[in-house]
């Protein structure tokens, strides 16, 4: 079984392309094998995957120094369990809506996790 780590970033929005090109950008450079992005208007929702913590971290601290309107890094990177018969996310995925971004971590097996993160659940 291989190694995944996950993190979750809330913002107040994320409506810049220039800015959610460069948060694609560093992704890639990163090598994350996953980034899932809410934009439009509040809640702006990051979530990003890595078979290596490094580089997670790296694309975390890039993505910060951005400086997002109340940056909130809401799961710090760190190692992850899937829940059931997950399937693993590959590239990008973007959304206008919560629900659609609910949705997709529902289907990767990770519902309950973003829930928590998101402050949804008392979990």
């Amino acid at each position: 079984m291989s190694r995944h780590y996950t993190c979750l970033i809330r913002t107040h929005h994320i409506t810049s392309r220039k800015k959610l090109h460069r948060v694609r950008h560093l992704a890639k450079q990163q090598a994350l094998s996953s980034l899932l992005v809410r934009y439009g208007g509040p809640p702006g929702i990051m979530y990003a995957e890595s078979d290596q913590l490094s580089p997670l971290e790296q694309w975390v601290s890039s993505v910060q120094a951005l400086r997002y309107k109340d940056f909130n890094l809401a799961i710090k990177p760190a190692e992850m369990a899937r829940e059931g018969h997950a399937v693993p996310g590959m590239g990008f995925w973007e959304t206008e809506t919560t629900e659609g971004f609910r949705a997709e971590m529902k289907r990767r097996g990770l519902e309950e996790w973003w829930k928590k993160g998101m402050g949804y659940n008392s979990r």
